[in-house]
């Protein structure tokens, strides 16, 4: 809020939605001020793609904040992108001298069919063999509602391209230790104490799919999720995430630095909103 950098606009709009006084449409709704509580950003992106405007989905803060707004997910997810890479970027800097940890995919998000041309990668396992035993477990992971047609039209082709277009956030890998990390970065209205508990979930069954596959395709390595969690109003809980930069080889002198990160990534991401 100090930071001369972000508009007034965009400071306002925060201290309404912190003040729970955002005047999106279910509040407008409820004081009478509006017909409906319907979102108008998936309602005039429907509109543009020529979709039905029926059962709208409520307008709230938290929904428009999320990628499930049709107007609003491009801009939620250049918003995640932003603050992860920056994230990302102080954490390859900060690492230990003696680290040996290679982050696969420094530039961007890769999907697994990206990440597993990787020679690196495919010396752990073949494509094949993580494939194999990937195809059971997919199977377990019901599809989404969004999802049904593709099902519906080739249930096998379904499981196998919803596993290769998995799109973890990046890749640890550490070949003296034999490990592989895969990292997820998740950002959440913290106004209810449990957000890093909802999250840390979410991010999980995400990716559920991969790391069973690579606990059974490779069991000589070790695999685990890593997932840093970040409310939209820049909160994180401090003793799991400085938890996790220590298993990513941060140097501890740094680690306390990556609070004022996430603060000022999070400032930038408001101009983006």
């Amino acid at each position: 809020m100090n930071d001369p950098r972000v508009p007034w606009r965009h400071k306002r709009r925060e201290m309404m939605a912190i003040a729970r006084i955002n005047p999106v449409a279910k509040w407008l709704a409820k004081n009478k001020r509006r017909s409906d509580a319907g979102c108008k950003s998936c309602k005039k992106a429907r509109e543009q793609r020529g979709a039905s405007t029926e059962n709208l989905p409520e307008e709230t803060h938290g929904h428009i904040n999320s990628a499930f707004c049709d107007g609003m997910a491009a801009t939620v997810m250049a918003a995640h992108h932003f603050i992860w890479r920056h994230l990302y970027a102080s954490m390859q800097t900060a690492q230990t001298p003696t680290s040996k940890l290679r982050f696969v995919t420094p530039d961007k998000e890769c999907s697994m069919n990206t990440l597993w041309q990787e020679e690196v990668l495919e010396q752990i396992c073949s494509r094949e063999s993580l494939m194999e035993k990937a195809a059971d477990i997919a199977k377990t992971i019901s599809a989404k509602q969004n999802e049904r047609a593709r099902y519906d039209f080739d249930p096998t082709m379904f499981y196998e391209n919803r596993f290769w277009n998995r799109r973890p956030d990046d890749i640890v890998i550490n070949q003296n230790h034999r490990t592989l990390s895969i990292l997820e970065f998740k950002w959440s209205s913290d106004r209810n104490e449990d957000f890093l508990v909802v999250k840390e979930y979410e991010a999980n069954e995400q990716h559920r799919s991969i790391i069973e596959a690579l606990k059974a395709a490779a069991p000589e390595w070790m695999f685990e999720q890593i997932n840093f969690v970040a409310g939209r109003r820049g909160a994180v809980v401090e003793n799991d995430f400085y938890n996790k930069l220590e298993k990513l080889n941060v140097q501890a002198g740094k680690r306390t630095g990556f609070w004022r990160c996430m603060c000022s990534a999070y400032a930038k991401r408001m101009t983006l909103m």
